[in-house]
C-alpha cells in the first residue's frame, strides 16, 4: 500500500513537472532571424513585455536560416523565421516551410507587402539610395543607381559584397526593371569601379563617404540616418535616385516574418506576429529603426521622405524569390567580390 501511494505521489510530481515544462514551453517563441539584433529586439522586448512570452533570436544570414529550417523540416525548433530579404520569405513560402497567417493580422499590411497566400507578411520597408559627400562637387551627374557604373567613380564608391542579400535583392529589381543586359553591363562598371574593395557593412560604406575616403555609396537609408544621429554635422545626404517621368524607381525591399510550418505554438507565434503589425509594433520600426511601416495610417519618422514622394520601381516584392537565381547567375558571371 506504501508502495502504491509512493508510486503514485512520484506520478503526480512527474505530472506537474511535464505540465509546468509545457509552460515554460509556452511562453517561449524561438525565431530564427535574418536582422541584426539592433532592428529586431525593440520590439521583441516591448512584445515580451506586453505579453509575458519570452522571444529567443537565433542570428545568422536570412538565406542560412531559410536552409536550416528546410534541413531540419518537421524537427526545427524555430517557431518563426524573420527575414531582411522578401525573396527569402517567397522562396520559404514556395518551399512549403510556412502556414498562412489570421486574416485579422494580414489584412493590416498593403498587398504589396505580403505573400499573396498570406505566409508571409512584410513588417518594415527600405529603400535602396545613394549616400553623397556634400563636399564633392563633381557629382551632379550621378541621378541614377546605373550612373554607378561610370568610369568617373573609378575607387570613389561603396559597395557591400555581392553576396549581402540586400545588394542581391536590389540587383533583382533592376534586373527586372531594366533587363538582364543592362543590369549586367551595371554590374561590371561597378566591378571596375571598386575593384576588390567591397564592404560587409553598410553603415560602414556610409562612415567612409563621411570622412571623405569615398565620394558616394550605395546602401539602405537608415544607416544614413543613424550616422546622422551619431554624427549630425557629417558631410553626407540621402540621394533618391532614378526618380522622375523617366526614372525607374527605387529598388524597394522589406524585413518580413513567417511562422513556420512545424512550430509546437502556433497560437503564440501568431500573437508575435499580430504585435509586429500592430500599431505600437509598427511605431517601433518607424521610430527606433527608422524604416517605413508596412501598416496604413501609422507615419514613418519625420525627417524620412515621405513615401508618397518616393518613387519606386514596378517589380512585385514576391517576384524577388523566384528570380534569385537568374540574379546570381548574372552576378556570378561578372565575378562581382
Amino acid at each position: 500500500m506504501v508502495k502504491r501511494i509512493g508510486l503514485a505521489l512520484m506520478a503526480a510530481l512527474m505530472g506537474l513537472a511535464g505540465t509546468g515544462s509545457m509552460a515554460a514551453d509556452q511562453e517561449e517563441l524561438v525565431v530564427y532571424s535574418g536582422r541584426s539584433d539592433s532592428f529586431v529586439k525593440p520590439v521583441a522586448e516591448a512584445f515580451t513585455k506586453r505579453s509575458g512570452i519570452q522571444v529567443i533570436l537565433h542570428n545568422a544570414s536570412s538565406t542560412e536560416l531559410l536552409n536550416k529550417l528546410r534541413v531540419e523540416d518537421e524537427r526545427t525548433q524555430a517557431d518563426l523565421y524573420l527575414s531582411n530579404d522578401a525573396g527569402n520569405l517567397q522562396l520559404g513560402s514556395e518551399l512549403g516551410l510556412f502556414q498562412p497567417l489570421p486574416d485579422a493580422s494580414a489584412k493590416l499590411v498593403d498587398a504589396r507587402w505580403r505573400a499573396p497566400d498570406n505566409t508571409w507578411l512584410g513588417l518594415s520597408a527600405r529603400a535602396r539610395v545613394l549616400v553623397m559627400n556634400t563636399k564633392v562637387k563633381d557629382l551632379k551627374f550621378v541621378k541614377s543607381v546605373f550612373d554607378l557604373a561610370d568610369p568617373r567613380l573609378k575607387g570613389r564608391l561603396g559597395i557591400t559584397n555581392s553576396a549581402n542579400e540586400s545588394f542581391v535583392a536590389g540587383a533583382t529589381v533592376y534586373m527586372l526593371a531594366a533587363g538582364k543586359e543592362k543590369t549586367r553591363d551595371w554590374l561590371q562598371g561597378l566591378k571596375n569601379n571598386v575593384g576588390k574593395t567591397v564592404f560587409d557593412k553598410h553603415g560602414k560604406i556610409v562612415s567612409a563617404v563621411a570622412e571623405g575616403k569615398l565620394d558616394v555609396g550605395l546602401v539602405n537609408h537608415y544607416y544614413i540616418y543613424r550616422h546622422l544621429d551619431e554624427q549630425p554635422n557629417a558631410p553626407i545626404r540621402i540621394l533618391l535616385p532614378d526618380q522622375g517621368e523617366q526614372g525607374m524607381g527605387v529598388a524597394w525591399n522589406v524585413a518580413g516574418v513567417a511562422v513556420s510550418k512545424h512550430t509546437r505554438k502556433k497560437d503564440a507565434a501568431e500573437k508575435f506576429v499580430a504585435f509586429l503589425v500592430s500599431e505600437e509594433g509598427q511605431k517601433i520600426f518607424a521610430e527606433v529603426n527608422e524604416e517605413y511601416p508596412t501598416r496604413a495610417g501609422v507615419p514613418a519618422a519625420a525627417r524620412l521622405p515621405a513615401p508618397a514622394s518616393v518613387k519606386v520601381a514596378n517589380v512585385p516584392l514576391s517576384k524577388l524569390g523566384p528570380e534569385r537565381d537568374a540574379t546570381l547567375d548574372l552576378i556570378d558571371a561578372v565575378g562581382m567580390p
